[in-house]
């Protein structure tokens, strides 16, 4: 493939995640400059037709000195945290292991968009769903929120894309979206909070990342919960290390 395609199948599928799991490769292309090995495939489905997945392969990552190896279990973490706080602002993911040339990674649908648009471009705009990922960032321990890892889809919908560096048992908050620093958190987006973390040490989402994360993140996460609930406002941008990830887009 050559280009990004300008469909895919759509998120709200009810049988998207087994379509991503399960349906034949049938074409694929390395996506340039990136960091790690990362591919766009093509999947064919006799019913659902042709969809698209971004594959990030374990074999093809990068060692990293404050990371273990297979971030791509960590983009799947951030899908099933997203689907726990009820917000679905991570796109559709599985990790796969029968099927792919480089062997087990995570499957995550394919969003067309514009690539020009980024946060930067879509912050005045989207305000909320801005705020509502400062707080996803905090909880997940996002050590990577460049500009575009925000996008927008054609219907006018934002999904966070490259969550592979995220949960993290020390503080590693890097981001672009500093704007709503020291800002309140609204006061649903903590009532969702506080209810993920009653689902903790043995709820359905709990037992969900023992398996992506090792026991250690799972309660860092448990407790960063806790700390937004209590705190009920944003971080400040810490003055000890890099706020900023980097590059910045």
């Amino acid at each position: 493939m050559d280009r990004f395609p300008n469909d895919s199948w759509s998120p709200t599928r009810t049988d998207v995640l087994a379509l991503l799991a399960e349906a034949p490769v049938v074409d694929a292309g390395m996506i340039p400059n990136a960091s790690n090995y990362v591919f766009l495939l093509a999947l064919e489905d006799p019913s659902a037709g042709r969809g698209y997945a971004i594959y990030k392969p374990g074999r093809g990552e990068a060692p990293l000195w404050d990371f273990p190896p297979e971030l791509h279990r960590r983009e799947y973490a951030s899908y099933l945290l997203s689907e726990a706080l009820g917000w679905h602002i991570v796109p559709p993911t599985v990790v796969r292991e029968q099927g792919l040339e480089h062997g087990v990674g995570s499957l995550q649908l394919y969003i067309p968009h514009d690539q020009n648009r980024t946060f930067f471009d879509l912050r005045d705009d989207f305000p909320e769903e801005m705020h509502r990922f400062a707080v996803f960032d905090w909880l997940a321990n996002n050590a990577d929120r460049k500009g575009g890892h925000v996008i927008i889809d054609g219907d006018g919908r934002l999904w966070g894309i490259d969550q592979g560096l995220t949960f993290h048992v020390e503080e590693k908050l890097r981001t672009v979206i500093w704007d709503y620093a020291s800002e309140t958190i609204a006061p649903a987006l903590l009532a969702d909070v506080e209810e993920l973390g009653a689902q903790f040490p043995d709820g359905e989402i709990a037992l969900q990342l023992r398996d992506c994360l090792a026991p250690a993140e799972v309660e860092r996460l448990r407790e960063c919960a806790g700390e937004i609930v209590r705190v009920g406002r944003l971080p400040e941008a810490p003055k000890d290390r890099r706020p900023y990830p980097w590059p910045l887009i």
